[in-house]
Order: C-alpha cells, then structure tokens, then sequence
C-alpha cells in the first residue's frame, strides 16, 4: 500500500529521462530569474497621507523586508513552527518507519524537513496562502514537494467556482495545474477571508495600518538625526537698527553654509559662527513631537498582536519580569505557533491521503515541545490519577492511539 510514495527503481540508462520526470513543473519558468534584482523601497515626502498598497507583494516589502517587528514577528512564528517534531499515527499505533513520514523528512533535494515548512509557514503568515506542488514519479507516486511563491500563484475557478486549475506565472512564463482524477496536484492552505472564496486574508492585510504608522515613525526619527539630531531652529537677521533683511546673495551663502556645515549626524554638536546682525534661535520639541515615541510603540504593539505573538517577545517594552515571560512563551505556543502547526500539518496529510490508502494523521508531537514541558507533566499526571478512565480512554486524552499494536 505505501509503494505509491517510494521512488522508481529505473534501469540505469534512463536516469536521465527520471530525473526530468521528477523535475518541479516551474523550474523552467525560475531558472532564468534567479539574478532579478529586487526593487528598492522609497519613501514619499509630500506631505499628504500615504498608504502602503493592499497587494501581497507591497505589503511583504512594507511589513517584512522593512518593518522589524513584521519581520521578527514572522520568523518566530515560522521558526518555532518549523521546529515541531511530527508523527504519524492511526488508531492502532504509531509509526517509527513510514513513506510519510519519508517524504516530509526530505521533501525535495534542496531541504529538509524544517527549511520546507518554515517556507511554506512564512509563505502563509505573509500572504494568507500557501502552495505546496506534488512532484509525481511514472507510477504516480508522490516523490517530491515543493513550496510554491503565493504571489505567483492564481486560482483558475471551474463553473461551479470550485477551482480547477492553478496558474504559477513568472514574467511572461505561466504554467497551469490541472486537476487529474479527482487529485489536486496543488494543497492551497489559506487563512479564513470573509469576503473572498479563493484566496485568504494576511496577517499584514490586517496590521497594514500600524505598519505604515511603524515605519513613518521610524523615518521621522532618521530625518531627526539627520537635522543634527535635535529640532530645527531659526536664524534671525537684524540690521543696525533692529530691522531689515538680507540680499538674495546673502540668503543663498547662509543656507548654502548650513547645509555643507551644520546639517547631517556627522556635524551634530558642532558650534555655528554667526556674523553680525544673525541671531540663532533654537525651537523645542512640541507636545506633538514628543508622542512619536508612544506611537510607534503602539503601532509595534498592534503589529505583534496582529500575528499573536506577545510584545515582550518581540522587545517591545512592557511588564517583561520572568515570569510573565515564561508565561507569554507558554501562550505564544498555545494560542499561535500550534493551532497553525496542527492545521498545516493536518492539510497536508488530507492532500496527500488522495494519493495513498490507508487512514493515518500528521500532527505534531507535544511531548518534544520544551515550552510546555510543565504544562505535559501536569495533564500526564492528572489524567494518570484518573482511576475511572480506561487505558484506552487515557491513552485517547493524551493523544496516542487508543490501542497498541499487539496488544
């Protein structure tokens, strides 16, 4: 039952052609993109209210390539997800040695177990979707998966608005996943949108308005230090008798003298030589000023909620004793990093059931996660002093299969 997983044996003189049999169908469309420069991120002056573009690619480039918060926020996530150990289990027993398990240990040859899932989880923190491609081998076994880029990928709805087909476009390339035989060559594993049928809703879509606060807020202390890292000020010109003004030449020495020797972080703290008749006049901050600080710690604080990673994780300053630490990471685990694991792996193991029989789950394993070592103790305990519960019932409750095997 399980040689629907296990790779071909091919004679030695058609290695070539399994090799392209097992090939990733958007290889050939990433090959000739993998030197593409990435565009830079520019920052508007003009005054007016600006706010970063609702598309996935802007709001990964805003909230991940140039937030910390949005980028620490996401890499916890991931990493502690992708760190989960799994098993697999029927109701009989669970398996030390299984094609399953195989294949998720080494999905593809470029990574393993953890580089594939903290991708295909960055990929759905990021976007609110995530596509993984079944490579199948001639005797339709699944022998390879890839995480495929979300922002590439366009669900091809059917009449019914059920999908069948997927389309991964790279440029003016695009190669299109039909559903062969009721079995979906694409797991497309979304977050819940409420007004969308085919794609899920980010993290970022949610927090895009607290990133953008997050990162004017961090511009504007760049500017600052950039002007001395003090406040502006004002030169007074006064002629001889208390009034007058200066000749455009004069304007146009002064200002170009202040720029060239006053202005920059370099040049801060550095003493200005002012001629008669100039009087410098420094401005403080004003009550406005002084909030930006409070404002990007909230703006920071929204941000880390969004993804439901607690504050004092991320840095954000707080009530961070030992305590309440160890108490953030314990819910940090529970609330965020295993509903997802739990999900993920669960969509998955349903996906690829459609290529394999037999009735097994995927989920991670609990005992193996030293964030809830204490919290694992007690439950074994407490359901072990439980003389009314069968074993069965006991093993049931702490998650094993209900029956050993040979037993």
């Amino acid at each position: 039952m399980f040689d629907i997983f296990r790779k071909a044996q091919a004679p030695e003189n058609a290695a070539g052609d399994l090799a392209q049999t097992k090939a990733s169908a958007v290889g050939p469309l990433t090959a000739g993109r993998i030197g593409a420069k990435t565009a830079s991120l520019g920052v508007a002056g003009t005054g007016a209210v600006a706010w970063t573009m609702r598309d996935g690619v802007s709001l990964a480039r805003a909230g991940f390539l140039g937030n910390p918060i949005g980028f620490r926020a996401v890499r916890l996530i991931s990493e502690a997800a992708s760190a989960l150990p799994l098993v697999v289990q029927d109701s009989a027993r669970r398996y030390e040695l299984h094609p399953l398990l195989d294949l998720i240990t080494q999905p593809n040859p470029a990574q393993g177990r953890a580089d594939f899932f903290d991708a295909l989880y960055a990929q759905l923190l990021l976007s609110g979707n995530a596509y993984v491609e079944a490579v199948t081998g001639p005797d339709g076994g699944v022998q390879e998966l890839h995480v495929l880029r979300s922002e590439r990928m366009s669900v091809v709805p059917g009449a019914d608005g059920w999908p069948v087909a997927w389309d991964y476009t790279v440029g003016a390339k695009k190669h299109r996943f039909h559903m062969r035989d009721g079995l979906a060559p694409i797991c497309h594993i979304r977050s819940f949108h409420p007004h969308d049928d085919h794609y899920g809703l980010s993290p970022l879509a949610a927090a895009a308005r607290a990133v953008d606060v997050h990162n004017a807020a961090s511009n504007w202390s760049k500017a600052l230090l950039d002007n001395a890292a003090r406040p502006s000020g004002a030169i007074v010109y006064r002629g001889p008798d208390g009034q007058g003004s200066m000749s455009a030449e004069q304007f146009e020495r002064l200002q170009s003298e202040i720029e060239t020797n006053h202005q920059g972080a370099r040049n801060a703290g550095r003493p200005m030589l002012l001629e008669g008749g100039l009087d410098w006049k420094p401005m403080g901050f004003s009550p406005s000023d002084m909030e930006f600080h409070r404002t990007k710690e909230a703006a920071a604080r929204e941000i880390a909620i969004a993804f439901g990673v607690p504050p004092m994780l991320l840095g954000i300053p707080g009530d961070a004793t030992y305590a309440n630490y160890q108490e953030a990471n314990r819910a940090f685990y529970r609330l965020t990093v295993l509903p997802m694991a739990q999900r993920v792996a669960a969509a998955v193991a349903h996906w690829l059931s459609g290529f394999v029989p037999g009735d097994v789950t995927l989920k991670p394993d609990l005992d193996q996660v030293p964030a809830l070592a204490e919290e694992r103790e007690q439950q074994w305990r407490r359901i072990g002093q439980a003389g009314f519960l069968s074993g069965a019932e006991k093993r049931v409750l702490l998650g094993l299969p209900a029956h050993v095997e040979g037993a």
